[in-house]
């Protein structure tokens, strides 16, 4: 009952904050891979902007468009913090508010962390919540005034590789796939430091082979892969610019849509960017890019 209380309670601060509709994702059914736990969601500063932690109770913050130009568009966004955490403010409400007053429906995603105490199977936990905030989304389309058929997925780091897995493991159920997608410093290539990221944070065990495989995205990409955009910086040492420009060449060569925004300088986890480095560009090259963009979705 506490737990319970406390989660309610994070819910009317979030409303109460930006006076968006919050939406508990797997509200009156059983959550998928969920284990009893005395965990307590906490918000705290790290990398210096504030986070959330130890999430058991998922949700999608929904941001209407607003403006006289508003798109029939919708984008799901998941923040990054390396699965070890989320960074739902300046990966997440901040932009989310940004596209919003451009005229672009936007919903944050506060995924599961893939926490041992938890779930019972930790790398499927972040997946099942992003496919279900997706098809929880498109049930809003006539409430939201955007159409359900177009809906896209946007990540940050981490939050960008489960945006990307997202994307490329495509799902049975037609409603949990998005029809275009936007990787913000994301991590598409099974290099010996990501395969370690991956089993240390996400799988909490050593991969197979085949996982090796389905987690090296890029070789997944077709001619039939949703139109993408790219934002990376040169400088980024933590996800490597190979991450991005190896994919946007599979992208091309493969005839998949694909537009990609390299900075010199920017480093990593900029979220909206910085007008010192130019890295404020993108959000408005990205909205530029939605507004545009029909060829392709599906």
């Amino acid at each position: 009952m506490q737990k319970q209380l406390i989660f309610w309670l994070i819910l009317l601060l979030s409303t109460s904050l930006y006076g968006q509709e919050v939406y508990p994702l797997w509200e009156k059914v059983e959550i998928p891979f969920y284990k009893e736990n005395d965990l307590k969601e906490y918000e705290k500063e790290a990398y210096g902007t504030l986070c959330v932690f130890d999430i058991t109770h998922p949700t999608i913050t929904v941001f209407k468009a607003k403006g006289k130009h508003k798109t029939d568009k919708a984008v799901l966004i998941m923040p990054g913090g390396g699965y070890g955490l989320v960074a739902m403010y300046h990966e997440g409400y901040d932009v989310a508010k940004k596209l919003a007053e451009n005229g672009i429906t936007a919903a944050v995603l506060k995924y599961r962390l893939p926490n041992l105490k938890s779930c019972t199977v930790p790398e499927s936990v972040p997946l099942a919540d992003a496919r279900k905030g997706l098809s929880l989304l498109r049930s809003f389309a006539d409430k939201y005034s955007f159409d359900a058929s177009k809906v896209g997925v946007m990540g940050f780091s981490a939050g960008a590789h489960l945006a990307t897995v997202t994307t490329l493991w495509k799902s049975e159920a037609e409603d949990e796939n998005p029809n275009f997608a936007a990787y913000i410093y994301g991590v598409t290539q099974m290099t010996k430091l990501n395969i370690e990221w991956l089993e240390n944070d996400l799988y909490h065990r050593k991969l197979t082979a085949s996982e090796v495989e389905e987690n090296t995205l890029m070789n997944l990409v077709t001619k039939d892969t949703p139109p993408t955009f790219l934002v990376h910086a040169y400088d980024d040492d933590i996800c490597f610019i190979e991450e991005t420009t190896v994919y946007a060449e599979k992208m091309n060569k493969v005839g998949a849509e694909v537009e990609t925004h390299i900075f010199p300088k920017g480093g990593h986890g900029f979220g909206l960017g910085r007008a010192s480095d130019g890295t404020d560009q993108w959000s408005d090259l990205f909205i530029n890019w939605v507004k545009r963009m029909n060829r392709g979705i599906n």
